[in-house]
């Protein structure tokens, strides 16, 4: 099993590495979902999802989970043949969790230094829990 921090970290670099690694029968967790960044001007990035949530309706998709757990692992699965067996098992792999439970304070937590927030040129950039409070998560 493998734990990730999701501290600082572009959200899309940390999914690709998750999903590869489920896909590989690992079994992964991702914490501090909500410190997770996405990059881009507040503006546009609020104006993207505000649109996909709007898109939807009450028996049609796509569905947005405004929690910020369950949002990083939507756009985790974004990254899985998940109409596929092996990627709904791989999907089924994965977990994600706003701050880190009590069960996995002493494990070793990952953090990618290859995704941190340091490594992008500008400063640009907002915190999934923002975008999930925009759409009405409760946090």
């Amino acid at each position: 099993m493998k734990v990730y921090d999701a501290t600082d970290t572009i959200l899309g670099r940390l999914a690709t590495v998750v999903a590869k690694q489920a896909l590989l029968g690992e079994t992964v967790k991702i914490v501090n979902a909500g410190k997770a960044i996405i990059t881009g001007s507040k503006k546009d990035v609020f104006k993207r999802y505000r649109r996909k949530v709007d898109m939807g309706g009450p028996f049609n998709g796509p569905y947005i989970p405004r929690m910020s757990d369950r949002f990083v692992r939507r756009v985790v699965r974004g990254m899985l043949p998940y109409k596929q067996p092996k990627g709904r098992d791989a999907f089924k792999r994965i977990m994600c969790h706003i701050d880190v439970p009590e069960s996995m304070k002493d494990e070793k937590i990952i953090k990618l230094e290859a995704a941190n927030i340091k490594k992008l040129p500008n400063l640009k950039y907002l915190a999934v829990k923002d975008v999930c409070k925009l759409l009405g998560g409760k946090l």
